[in-house]
């Protein structure tokens, strides 16, 4: 029931100044009506009524999981991480067939399963992206491009 109260209270501090920053937003004369602060404080709301919640009603005796799902964890973080580094200079399909490939074995420890999906969703995602949404991804290095 501690740790409920504790998280629910840092998420109200987290929420409170996210609130605060939305009202820092500055609005143009060219605004909606409704106004470009709306939304982040409506998620900053319902943020905050969400922890309150919490805090006034825990889970009686929470279950936290056994060391190796926070290695599982730590390791999909440091894998997501070394993503974000390795799309600029690696361009778009090898960090995300590793970094699917990883994420996919940690989930089910299957090797020749993992690489079919990373290599199938950094493709699959290659597609969307570059012509379903017109972005302007590079799918291989930017030094193999000329």
């Amino acid at each position: 029931m501690t740790s409920d109260r504790i998280f629910g209270l840092v998420v109200i501090a987290v929420a409170l100044a996210y609130i605060a920053g939305a009202f820092q937003i500055q609005t143009s004369f060219l605004s909606d009506p409704i106004g470009s602060k709306t939304f982040p404080l409506l998620i900053g709301g319902v943020a905050a009524l969400s922890a309150l919640v919490i805090v006034i009603r825990p889970d009686p005796d929470p279950e936290w999981p056994g060391m190796s799902t926070f290695l599982h964890l730590g390791i999909a973080l440091a894998v997501l991480i070394a993503y974000a580094y390795a799309l600029k200079p690696l361009g778009f399909l090898l960090p995300t067939a590793l970094a699917a490939a990883i994420l996919s074995y940690q989930i089910t420890p299957r090797p020749v399963a993992a690489a079919v999906t990373g290599v199938g969703l950094s493709v699959g995602l290659f597609i969307l992206f570059r012509y379903g949404l017109e972005l302007g991804l590079f799918a291989l290095p930017r030094s193999l491009h000329g």
